[in-house]
């Protein structure tokens, strides 16, 4: 049973377990800043196909597509796209066929490994060189799918985002058990929001004053603490809706923090301040990041600015599950 499930067992909020939890959480020393830093390893969660944050989301997506009688998602991202991947191998496993609606990003050795993962995934895929070109070709995918469940970039959605509330809850366990401080401050990369709303709620629910922090690395849209606080709001209603007694908890643009100042010129585009925490990671920590999310998010606490204790969200599936 999920956490969530546990808490509130008279909602009707389907769950489907992917994933083995808790992840881990360690300490991360050697990263030359002030603020005590610890790591909470996302990448480890996922039973088979791709590890990392959409893994969570999906839990809850795979699920209520079933109950809407779907027997296919069409979801849309960059070529790139780790959500696609992780959407298509695990839909398959559970009935589902994927179709993507995929929009050109800058090139580089990682995103080359992750589109010949997604050529070999099973997925229907459309490529398009824009944004506005994906929308207008949008209606004639929806019509030749016969209306898929249609979920947003990221897996973003209120059913989505109950997967981070259910992290929160995760996190919060792992406070009462002693294995790491109470954050001062949660950090992740926002790549469509989904995360860091979940995360906004699901400390609101479990009694924890720990803010999130999230560094935004998509330019395809708004992503800021409106744009993101508001799908906090849209998933505590959800829960209402779904019979959870939730009482009168809100989020709002002042509960959570989301800048754009590390993504770079646009969403996919490498940063020396990336770079640079990358390999420090790898150097220090042992830890796989990746250019374009969580080596961005890191490099925001490098700056050093950001409240302490921090508990660093690494997202990435950085390699198939066996």
């Amino acid at each position: 049973m999920s956490r969530l499930g546990a808490l509130y067992p008279a909602a009707d909020l389907p769950y489907v377990s992917l994933g083995t939890s808790p992840t881990p959480v360690r300490r991360l020393d050697g990263l030359g800043v002030s603020q005590e830093v610890w790591l909470k390893d996302e990448a480890a969660f996922g039973d088979g196909g791709w590890g990392g944050n959409k893994v969570r989301k999906l839990e809850w997506i795979i699920p209520e597509a079933h109950r809407r009688n779907k027997k296919t998602m069409f979801t849309v991202g960059g070529i790139g796209t780790h959500w696609g991947l992780a959407a298509a191998l695990y839909g398959r496993e559970h009935g589902l066929h994927t179709v993507l609606g995929l929009v050109d990003q800058p090139i580089d050795d990682h995103v080359r490994e992750q589109t010949a993962r997604l050529d070999a995934s099973g997925a229907t895929i459309y490529r398009y060189p824009s944004v506005a070109r994906l929308k207008l070709a949008a209606p004639m995918i929806l019509a030749r799918h016969r209306m898929p469940y249609y979920l947003p970039a990221g897996g973003s959605s209120p059913v989505g985002s109950l997967g981070y509330v259910e992290v929160a809850l995760e996190i919060a366990e792992q406070v009462a058990a002693g294995e790491l401080p109470e954050p001062a401050t949660v950090v992740s990369a926002v790549g469509s929001g989904g995360t860091v709303a979940g995360l906004a709620l699901g400390f609101r629910l479990a009694g924890l004053s720990t803010r999130v922090f999230g560094a935004v690395v998509n330019d395809s849209f708004r992503l800021d603490a409106v744009t993101t606080s508001r799908l906090a709001t849209k998933t505590a209603d959800l829960m209402r809706s779904r019979g959870a007694d939730i009482g009168k908890v809100v989020i709002g643009p002042d509960d959570l923090t989301a800048t754009s100042k590390w993504m770079g010129e646009t969403y996919g585009a490498t940063t020396p301040e990336g770079a640079n925490a990358l390999a420090l990671a790898e150097r220090v920590a042992g830890l796989e990041l990746e250019p374009v999310y969580t080596a961005k998010a890191l490099a925001a606490i490098l700056e050093g600015n950001i409240p302490g204790p921090i508990l660093y969200l690494n997202t990435h599936g950085p390699r198939p599950v066996a």
